[in-house]
């Protein structure tokens, strides 16, 4: 770490301390941060979720990330495995901003590698921990408070029942924030805790568009359908389905590629209305008039 990377220790009262954060219920007495300090002045909206999502999961963590970093607010998440991962690396990819809030003193950002080295270049690492502190298991609960408390609102894309995740959304209501969380399928072990923040009263959303306007900053630019840097093999999966309907396993062998890759980008050429899932796990390519 070399000079331009020294952290910046910061105190309630100081000109970049994060007002937001003296409304919770426990506010920090101190901050360490490093990297775009000037991060924590926009509003930013927490995206949380599963370390271990599913393709679809960890597709729309990037497509959401990069339409609300590209409509001004900072993406606040954990710097986990997963979800957390995907929605930093969707709001860089927008050229937005993230702040990923620490278990562990943001000399010592855990996990390590590369998205932990690009957000601390292009976005800021923040922590209550002093530099030099090792990540705990305890510190990460509380963690997730500052990760609500930095937030105007909360969004939850993929979740188990008992996932850190509801810990975040908890702070999150508790300090008057907004829960949003994303519906997935009846039998994915990592829907279940999603529909149980939906039960207990968290709006169910489908697009960033609607964040947008539940947060009163309806728009009539359009939003990407999926996060940049993922249709640069479109023609190629495209020209697989013309006048075919295969299988993800058929699709994967013929272009040489991972299952996983394939299943994203088959998910993010639906949303954007360019393919069908038909019964049997059969896609098709969509018939325009």
């Amino acid at each position: 770490m070399d000079s331009s990377d020294t952290p910046l220790h910061l105190v309630p009262g100081s000109r970049s301390w994060p007002r937001r954060l003296d409304e919770l219920a426990h506010p920090p007495t101190e901050l360490w941060a490093r990297g775009a300090v000037e991060l924590l002045v926009p509003p930013a909206i927490g995206i949380v979720g599963s370390r271990s999502p599913s393709p679809y999961g960890e597709a729309q963590a990037r497509r959401f990330a990069a339409a609300l970093a590209s409509h001004g607010f900072v993406i606040v998440s954990g710097l986990a495995r997963g979800i957390d991962a995907c929605a930093h690396q969707g709001a860089l990819d927008a050229d937005g901003g993230t702040i990923a809030v620490l278990g562990s003193g943001v000399d010592r950002p855990w996990p390590r590698g590369a998205i932990a080295d690009r957000v601390a270049r292009e976005g800021l690492l923040l922590s209550e921990y002093e530099p030099g502190r090792s990540p705990r298991r305890h510190h990460f609960p509380l963690r997730n408070r500052l990760i609500a408390g930095l937030a105007v609102a909360v969004l939850v894309v993929e979740a188990a029942y008992g996932s850190g995740s509801l810990i975040t959304a908890r702070w999150a209501v508790d300090e008057g924030r907004t829960v949003f969380a994303l519906p997935g399928r009846v039998d994915h072990p990592m829907a279940r805790g999603c529909h149980r923040l939906l039960r207990e009263g968290a709006l169910l959303v489908e697009s960033p568009a609607e964040v947008l306007a539940e947060l009163g900053l309806a728009t009539s630019q359009p939003l990407p359908l999926s996060a940049p840097g993922t249709t640069g093999r479109e023609p190629e999966l495209l020209a697989t389905l013309t006048g075919e309907t295969s299988t993800t396993e058929e699709i994967a062998r013929r272009l040489e590629r991972e299952l996983s890759e394939v299943l994203v980008e088959l998910v993010e050429r639906e949303l954007a209305g360019e393919v069908v899932r038909c019964p049997g796990g059969l896609w098709r390519r969509r018939s325009h008039p």
